[in-house]
């Protein structure tokens, strides 16, 4: 208890105060060390480490409080608390102050340098401070003395002051008066060196007062002098200007001198534009000398540089000076200015174009696009200077035009690309046949047009993708940020050769001839492909990366991918389904002969299958491994498990059981076509040009169909006997054993074969079939 009393008094004091100390000073010191603990923490008024203050500010007993009475908090403890608390509070405050004693001994260590340098720096200041008073002391008496001495030489000097200012305003009046008496000698020995401008400054000075003073003789004669002087060094002025052998800053330094001399301005404002339109025409003759057909022309960018440099740097020059010396004409001054540049602006303009048309042939944009960019930012210049005569206006159309004749160019050479692609197909196609060994494949080929053309279109886009680079002066220009994107490269190329693509290989749809004319059908299977690919994803692709490349500002309508795609999946359809035709239409022709040229009547008995048969199945192999490169396989209908074993006759069929045998009688011709007739009726009704899809089994499913429906007409147009009959059937029961395998429904071949027997077997006299295990042998054995 004694310890915390003795404590307390010195609560947040330093590590040097005396718990002893008087009790008077106590408070104080409290006050300064709460004070000096809430500005280190950062608390306020009512907080003190981290504790709010209590709801009595003057509560004597509250130790972080401002009225904090010891004697008062101990009675309270003592009063209020227990031994144990006691002992505990005696602890907790031991050692609250010997966390205080520390934050204060780290408080004052961490500030000892500072304190040490202001300490230093005040002491530096005084000793300053006082040499400066020293040197302030003497200079003031220096001032002094300098004051008092400037006094006495005033008064000193104050007459003869007067005096002098006098005598100079006469040796300045003596001095103007010999300038004026030696003006005549001046003039003449300024025109006998050439120092023209100097003559004309000396006159300029003198004319005023001259003309001031022209009553009084001397100054009369002066006068007559200067201007017989002046009128001959006018004349040897225009006489130097009307040579024209100089250039047109000494020119317009001949104009400035005889404005000075007071010429008349409108008489020096057309020669002016006369001597510098000879020398703008003396430019343009010769560059169009170097688009001569003798000398071989520079490259475009040498002659750009050749015309900014000395055509258009000529006319920026003859602009600012006339503008200079002419500023007072106004309007009509500047009309005719802008009427002159107008006319060889013109001139310089077809020029330009000349030479940029003999640049269109080549593929690569780059030395183009520089040559356009230095033409047009060679006429910013003269454009700003004369705005009136649209010069700028002028450049940036002829960028405009030789930009669409590019895209109008690249558009030529996709196609031409194009169509060098199918001709390299072509030849590749033709190729194996002639040098009898195995060529590239069909998806080798297609793999091979497909990624040229690709990189075609993307060769053309980076090339014309020059015009709108950041660094090109005219890239900012409303036509490229807007038209040329979308109407220019997106509609106009890219749209315009996918277009021409598909009318391209819709035109082999119309190849007129035999056998498909000179089109291969494995051109018109790939072009198929090729188009079907452009639908499926290649256009999608090709538009996207150009409009990441010419980011399109422009609100006009565009064609949707859509449509673009359907175009393309129209094309490929329209090229399979004339593949079909093309290769069903070789195979009728194989059969039609094999029908035509026979004596069905007096045949032999069948002992083999037909060749043409066995080039049939043949055909339509090699067909189906043809398609099958290039397409999927497609969904065929379930299959019968008698599919390759079924046996063709004249009783076949479950629904023919009974027709023939019974009526093939003289008496009864006609039941027999009439039950026939009924037959077909409730028979399925086959199309044989059906659409095509885009898959194998479509594809041979059209052109069998078209064979065996071409072998069922020719039949109906024979007449056969026994053994041709017996022929028929063995060559079906052939194309059955292997046609069905490649069509959607098996049945098909079934009811088209059934269709060739029955039809045979009605133009036969004799209709007698072949027994079934024969004609199996005999298949077999073929």
């Amino acid at each position: 208890m004694a310890a915390a009393a003795a404590v307390g008094p010195g609560l947040g004091s330093g590590p040097g105060d005396s718990p002893e100390g008087p009790e008077a000073d106590a408070p104080e010191r409290r006050r300064k060390a709460h004070g000096m603990l809430k500005l280190y923490y950062g608390l306020s008024e009512g907080e003190v480490a981290g504790h709010p203050a209590g709801p009595d500010p003057l509560d004597p007993t509250d130790l972080n409080g401002a009225h904090f009475d010891p004697e008062v908090y101990l009675d309270k403890l003592r009063r209020e608390c227990p031994l144990a608390q006691l002992m505990d509070s005696e602890t907790d405050m031991v050692r609250q102050i010997r966390a205080l004693d520390s934050d204060m001994q780290t408080l004052v260590y961490e500030n000892y340098n500072k304190f040490i340098s202001a300490t230093d720096t005040i002491r530096k200041m005084k000793n300053d401070f006082r040499k400066m008073e020293d040197e302030m002391d003497r200079l003031a008496t220096n001032m002094a003395v300098i004051t008092n001495f400037s006094a006495r030489i005033s008064a000193t000097l104050q007459d003869r002051h007067e005096r002098i200012t006098k005598l100079a305003g006469v040796h300045a009046l003596l001095r103007k008066l010999q300038f004026l008496f030696e003006l005549p000698s001046r003039l003449t020995k300024c025109v006998e060196l050439g120092a023209y401008g100097q003559a004309v400054r000396y006159q300029g000075r003198a004319r005023a007062v001259l003309q001031q003073y022209q009553h009084l003789p001397s100054f009369r004669a002066i006068q007559d002098d200067c201007q017989v002087i002046t009128a001959r060094l006018a004349q040897q002025l225009r006489q130097r200007f009307r040579e024209g052998c100089s250039g047109a800053p000494e020119q317009a330094e001949c104009v400035e001198l005889l404005l000075a001399l007071g010429e008349p301005a409108e008489e020096l404002c057309e020669e002016f534009l006369a001597h510098a339109r000879g020398r703008l025409e003396e430019e343009l003759s010769s560059l169009e000398a170097e688009l001569g057909p003798s000398p071989p022309a520079p490259d475009v960018l040498e002659f750009t540089d050749r015309g900014g440099n000395g055509f258009v740097g000529g006319l920026c020059q003859v602009a600012a000076a006339y503008q200079e010396l002419f500023a007072a004409q106004g309007p009509a001054g500047a009309e005719k200015l802008a009427a002159f540049a107008q006319e060889l602006g013109g001139r310089y303009f077809a020029l330009v174009e000349r030479r940029l048309a003999q640049e269109q042939g080549g593929s690569d944009n780059s030395l183009l696009v520089r040559a356009l960019d230095r033409f047009h930012r060679r006429l910013r210049a003269p454009g700003a200077l004369l705005a009136a005569a649209g010069l700028s206006e002028s450049a940036t159309e002829i960028v405009e035009r030789v930009a669409r004749e590019r895209l109008s160019h690249h558009l030529q050479g996709l196609k031409a690309a194009f169509l060098s692609s199918l001709t390299d197909v072509r030849q590749a196609l033709a190729a194996p046949r002639l040098a009898g060994k195995e060529g590239p494949s069909l998806a080798e080929l297609l793999a091979n047009v497909a990624s040229s053309i690709l990189s075609h279109i993307k060769a053309s886009l980076a090339s014309v993708h020059l015009f709108t680079a950041k660094e090109v002066s005219f890239s900012n220009k409303p036509y490229f940020r807007g038209e040329f994107c979308s109407q220019g490269v997106r509609e106009g190329l890219i749209v315009g050769f996918i277009r021409s693509m598909c009318q391209t290989a819709q035109s082999f749809c119309d190849s007129p001839g035999e056998k498909g004319g000179a089109t291969p059908p494995a051109l018109l299977l790939l072009l198929s492909r090729l188009c079907l690919d452009y639908e499926t994803a290649t256009i999608s692709y090709i538009l996207t990366l150009t409009d990441e490349q010419f980011l399109v500002q422009d609100q006009s309508p565009v064609t949707p991918v859509s449509t673009l795609c359907a175009e393309a999946r129209e094309t490929a359809r329209r090229l399979l389904t004339h593949y079909v035709k093309v290769q069903g239409l070789v195979i009728s022709q194989m059969l039609r002969k094999s029908v035509e040229t026979r004596d069905w009547l007096s045949t032999l008995e069948p002992r083999n299958v037909r060749a043409v048969m066995k080039r049939v199945v043949e055909d339509t192999t090699a067909i189906d491994v043809q398609v099958g490169l290039l397409y999927e396989e497609g969904v065929r209908k379930a299959q019968s498990s008698d599919s390759s074993k079924r046996t063709f006759s004249v009783y076949s069929s479950s629904r023919q059981q009974g027709r023939y045998a019974p009526s093939y009688t003289p008496s009864a011709p006609m039941d027999t076509n009439l039950l026939s007739n009924i037959q077909k009726l409730f028979s399925e009704r086959i199309d044989v040009f059906s659409p095509v899809e885009f898959n194998k089994v479509s594809v041979l499913t059209g052109i069998i169909k078209i064979s065996l429906k071409t072998l069922l007409e020719c039949v109906r147009l024979r007449t056969f006997g026994r053994f041709g009959l017996q022929q028929v059937q063995v060559d079906c029961h052939f194309l059955q054993l292997y046609l069905w395998r490649f069509v959607a429904d098996e049945e098909l071949v079934h009811l088209l074969l059934d269709e060739v027997v029955a039809s045979a077997a009605l133009r036969c006299p004799d209709p007698v079939p072949m027994e079934p295990s024969v004609v199996e042998v005999i298949c077999e054995r073929g």
